[in-house]
């Protein structure tokens, strides 16, 4: 019997509705509304558009999957319920009954690329090829580095037919889907015509998504048109322009807001909500599954010890965190947050500063010397300044002698991606974490995964969720796996396998102009229902 995993499985009938999707009718392109929708973005620069976009996944919010799109979406449609994985450009997928390793996908018909070329499965294997083969003419080492956490387990990339491929990985992957929602696909005419040269193809970027390329200023804005000829005509975007500026400090997003420069702000600072909200803008919040972490060399330094790590939690006064943001975050009692259904019942630490002292005292390590790398803004790093001296505060009253060494963001990713071995300075890094899926969260906590192969930046290893999670990986019964995520999730978080802050509430700010945002509970959201009236 042929074996469909549980995505094919719950996504048929989203997968057939599809099917009857092309190309929007030209009356009803004529009818699309207007208007220009200007967000200010958290980072300091414009994210990169020639392919798999810097910035962390903020580039990939705004600009990622703005012009691309990758074989699986998200479908980020509602703002109730947990978020998981739909068809995207690829309408199934399903293993080989014969080979669990190799995963078979049927591609979605009527597709094309923003400069006409089409999209069939020998575009899908060059794309996949480049992203994992040197000598491949297409093989570019930015995109390689950025893609690689998910693009590490794959062994071969194979041509079918004409709308059909397959992608062989090194061993069972039972959750590899959840890889593909990252890895996004150009246009191979495109990429081929700048002669294989991204700074080149960075002129005429070519992707299949809902928005175009119209033109960019490095450090200032990148302005997306709409794609009038998107596939999918219930997500042609309802305003015509998308202009992104980077405006990395809170107070001038909120100062941008209220002088009508921008219309849609990202995190504005949490104590000036009550000013915005005085103007007439809109302030929304919602529960959604990413946290606020340190993230903690395990291979050497004081934090190798768990009772140091363990100290380390008990020193953090959550509530007075979520005080200082003002209510736009809850307390992080793990990678999950209390709402996901991986959760479980992980032990909760409490604000203890005698008991962490006590820890420390134990460990030999009192006081303990710690150099930990921060950034002063960034994607997903809240309001990192203010947060991080009440970090310094907590933890110095419990034992510890704290040393903040700032890099800009973009700084930051290239230490993460590199990972503790290659950056043997920081005995812990403040870089936050969308756990938005099962695989995010193998990723960031199995020792097979360390930087730069997945997302495990300080070598962490528990024996006993390791098995768990190789476990997780060789199921495919949903059940199953939510059941060992959990056990797993319980585990690291008794075992402190990092510093466990807040859950961010993920506040954003509008105009009362700008309509039809759904704030779904996932860090990446869909920009094309809203209206600019």
């Amino acid at each position: 019997m042929h074996m469909i995993t549980r995505y094919r499985r719950r996504l048929i009938p989203a997968a057939l509705a599809a099917l009857a999707m092309g190309s929007p009718p030209a009356a009803l392109a004529q009818d699309l509304p207007g208007g220009v929708l200007t967000v200010a973005m958290t980072v300091s620069d414009v994210p990169d558009w020639a392919g798999m976009p810097d910035q962390g996944f903020e580039g990939h919010r705004f600009v990622g999957y703005s012009l691309y799109e990758g074989l699986v979406s998200w479908d980020l449609s509602t703002s109730d319920q947990e978020v998981d994985i739909i068809p995207g450009l690829a309408e199934a997928w399903s293993i080989d009954p014969e080979n669990p390793s190799r995963w078979i996908f049927d591609l979605r018909e009527g597709v094309s690329f923003h400069d006409g070329c089409a999209w069939n499965a020998e575009a899908a294997v060059w794309n996949y090829q480049r992203l994992i083969d040197e000598s491949h003419p297409g093989f570019n080492q930015v995109d390689f580095a950025r893609a690689r956490s998910r693009t590490s387990t794959i062994a071969e990339v194979e041509l079918i037919d004409d709308m059909t491929f397959a992608l062989h990985t090194t061993d069972v992957e039972s959750l590899f889907p959840y890889n593909l929602v990252y890895v996004l696909m150009v246009s191979p005419c495109a990429y081929e015509a700048a002669g294989n040269d991204r700074a080149a193809y960075a002129a005429t970027p070519s992707g299949t998504g809902p928005y175009v390329f119209g033109s960019a200023v490095p450090g200032e804005r990148l302005e997306l048109l709409r794609n009038d000829a998107y596939w999918n005509p219930d997500r042609i975007p309802q305003h015509e322009r998308l202009v992104l500026l980077p405006m990395p400090e809170a107070t001038t997003r909120a100062a941008a807001l209220l002088s009508g420069q921008v219309d849609f702000v990202e995190a504005p600072s949490p104590d000036m909500i009550p000013a915005l909200e005085g103007a007439g803008m809109t302030v929304v919040l919602n529960e959604y599954p990413h946290y606020w972490p340190y993230r903690l060399n395990v291979l050497e330094g004081p934090f190798a010890d768990v009772r140091v790590r363990q100290a380390a939690n008990y020193a953090i006064n959550r509530d007075e965190m979520v005080a200082l943001l003002n209510g736009t975050a809850t307390p992080a009692f793990g990678a999950h947050t209390t709402n996901q259904r991986n959760f479980g019942e992980p032990y909760r630490f409490s604000y203890d500063p005698e008991r962490a002292r006590a820890l420390l005292e134990e460990a030999g390590c009192l006081p303990c010397e710690v150099t930990i790398g921060i950034s002063p803004a960034g994607s997903g790093q809240m309001q990192p300044l203010p947060m991080n001296e009440l970090m310094q505060a907590h933890l110095s009253a419990a034992g510890f002698d704290v040393t903040f060494e700032v890099i800009d963001w973009n700084t930051m990713i290239g230490v993460f991606i590199r990972g503790a071995v290659a950056h043997p300075e920081y005995d812990a890094i403040n870089f936050s974490s969308a756990s938005m899926e099962p695989l995010q969260f193998v990723k960031s906590f199995m020792k097979r995964f360390q930087t730069p192969g997945g997302s495990n930046w300080g070598g962490y290893h528990h024996a006993e969720a390791e098995e768990l999670m190789a476990a997780a990986l060789q199921s495919f019964d949903p059940a199953e796996q939510d059941d060992l995520i959990r056990q797993a999730h319980e585990l690291v978080v008794a075992d402190a396998a990092q510093i466990f802050v807040v859950s961010d509430l993920n506040p954003r700010a509008m105009a009362p102009h700008v309509q039809d945002f759904v704030q779904a509970q996932s860090w990446f959201q869909d920009m094309t229902p809203i209206r600019v009236e």
